[in-house]
């Protein structure tokens, strides 16, 4: 699974007090050393963070994929149709709003999206559209030609509590699983970090990541480097994989768990931590005598090592 990172709030430390620094030619280069498969930078209408001038360098600079998110307005696309980044991701924008707020309406916007996506082929730049995960967003998205979309997470990584979260990710799978079907490649992000971006990369029928804020907040106190490999780490990009099984309720700290079994005893699990990473060599396995009452929604996709 990639990884695109977000840079729009390292942008907003510098237009804070309209400052050269911090540099994001810089943080682009320690991003990239660090292992990300693409940046991904928001250009608003309102040009709070990013600004013209950092599409155009950065594009020239740039040794991966740049994503560039932008509203479908004649301006942003005769923008991009000139920069020419690797790809375009359409969002709705409002300009009162702290960050995206949702998916795209795209049956509502058809028109428009069917002539912006036809534009950008045109110009050799591959379409996502911002949507959510929901079977009626995907089809419409079928129909304006994009081949890619982006699941909106922000429902999933907002949720109020375990059971939510559990269903929110349930209805990502759904979606995912739809839009393959449909010849879509499915990207995802909003609002994932260091906590809840497991399950979310445990889809492999997701391509990509994208995530910016949690990244930049942990750079500030490890350092961007160091911030954008733990987030890989998170995702499963290491050279040796472990299985993480996660689960809501832990082990009592007496029971006499052991990596050997590669076994989850859910009827012993007692309500002590909210989470907990739990890892087997062997990915999860039913082992007789042992009872699964609550089962974690991308345990269909655990066969052991990735």
């Amino acid at each position: 699974m990639k990884l695109g990172v977000n840079i729009d709030h390292i942008a907003t430390l510098r237009q804070a007090r309209h400052t050269a620094y911090p540099s994001l030619t810089d943080a682009v280069a320690i991003i990239e050393n660090a292992g990300a498969d693409g940046i991904t930078l928001h250009l608003r209408e309102d040009r709070r963070h990013i600004q013209d001038a950092d599409v155009r360098t950065l594009r020239a600079l740039l040794k991966t994929r740049m994503n560039l998110e932008m509203a479908a307005t004649e301006e942003m696309v005769r923008i991009a149709c000139e920069v020419q980044p690797n790809d375009v991701c359409l969002v709705p924008e409002r300009r009162e709003e702290l960050t995206t707020e949702g998916g795209l309406a795209v049956a509502g916007m058809m028109d428009r999206l069917k002539a912006v996506c036809g534009q950008l082929a045109a110009n050799n730049i591959r379409v996502s559209l911002f949507v959510e995960p929901d079977r009626d967003h995907i089809e419409a998205a079928v129909q304006t030609g994009a081949p890619v979309i982006e699941l909106h997470t922000g429902h999933y990584a907002n949720a109020a509590n375990p059971g939510e979260r559990a269903e929110r990710l349930e209805g990502i799978i759904e979606a995912a699983e739809f839009a393959q079907s449909q010849g879509l490649i499915v990207n995802a992000g909003h609002g994932l970090d260091y906590d809840n971006v497991r399950d979310i990369a445990a889809i492999p029928i997701i391509n990509e990541l994208n995530i910016g804020h949690s990244i930049v907040c942990q750079a500030v106190f490890t350092g961007l480097d160091a911030a954008v490999r733990e987030m890989l780490k998170l995702m499963g990009r290491e050279a040796c994989r472990t299985v993480v099984i996660p689960i809501w309720r832990a082990f009592p700290r007496s029971y006499p768990w052991t990596e050997r079994t590669g076994r989850v005893p859910w009827a012993e699990i007692e309500d002590r931590f909210s989470r907990q990473a739990i890892r087997g060599q062997g990915g999860l396995q039913q082992g007789a005598g042992y009872g699964f009452p609550e089962r974690h929604p991308v345990d269909r996709y655990r066969r052991g090592s990735r």
